[in-house]
C-alpha cells in the first residue's frame, strides 16, 4: 500500500503557508475609488480648489513673516507635496482608465454580437421578402383578372350580337340547330 501521505506526481502541491500574512483589498472596491477620485480630479472643482491651495501657500511663504515662513522661496516643499499627489493619482487615473477599457470591451463585444445577429435577421427578412416576391409572380393579381373578366365579358358581348335575337342559345349537352342555306 503506498503512503497517503507521499506527495503524488499528478496533484499539484499546496501553496506554502506565509509566516506574515498579505493584507487583502477588495480589488472591485478600491477600482470604484480609484475611478471616483479620477472624476474628481477631472473637475473644475478640483482645479479650483487646487489653484486656491498653491495660491495660498505661496502668498503666505512670500508675504508671511520670515519667522512663519515654512518654505522659502523655491518652494522645495510645495514641489514636494504636488510630485507626491501627482505620483498617486497617476496610478489611481491609470487603474481607472483600465477599468474603463474593460467595460469598453464588453460593450464592444455585445455591440458586435447585436449586430451580427441585426445582420442575420437582415439577410433571412431579405431572403423572405424575395420568396414572397416569387410567390407573388405567379400567383394572379386582382388587375390581371378584371382585365380577363373584360376581354371575356366583352367576347360575350360581340357573340351575343352576331346571333340573331331569335334564336335562344343552346343548352349545354343539346346540339345546336342547324341553319337552313
Amino acid at each position: 500500500m503506498s503512503d497517503s501521505r507521499r506527495e503524488r506526481l499528478d496533484t499539484p502541491r499546496d501553496t506554502r503557508r506565509q509566516i506574515v500574512r498579505r493584507p487583502t483589498m477588495d480589488a472591485d472596491a478600491f477600482g470604484v475609488f480609484a475611478e471616483s477620485f479620477a472624476r474628481y480630479m477631472g473637475t473644475a472643482k478640483f482645479l479650483l480648489w487646487m489653484t486656491l491651495f498653491v495660491a495660498a501657500w505661496v502668498a503666505w511663504n512670500v508675504l508671511a513673516p520670515r519667522e512663519l515662513r515654512f518654505d522659502s522661496f523655491p518652494f522645495i516643499f510645495l514641489t514636494l507635496m504636488l510630485s507626491l499627489q501627482a505620483s498617486y493619482a497617476a496610478p489611481l487615473i491609470l487603474l481607472a482608465q483600465n477599468r474603463q477599457e474593460q467595460r469598453d470591451k464588453v460593450v464592444a463585444e455585445q455591440d458586435r454580437q447585436a449586430n451580427a445577429r441585426a445582420h442575420a435577421d437582415m439577410e433571412f427578412l431579405a431572403r423572405e421578402v424575395a420568396s414572397l416576391r416569387m410567390s407573388v409572380g405567379e400567383v394572379a393579381t386582382r388587375d390581371f383578372l378584371r382585365s380577363e373578366l373584360r376581354g371575356l365579358l366583352g367576347d360575350i358581348e360581340e357573340l351575343q350580337r352576331q346571333e340573331p335575337a331569335d334564336e335562344t342559345p343552346p343548352t349545354p349537352g343539346e346540339p345546336a340547330p342547324r341553319s337552313a342555306t
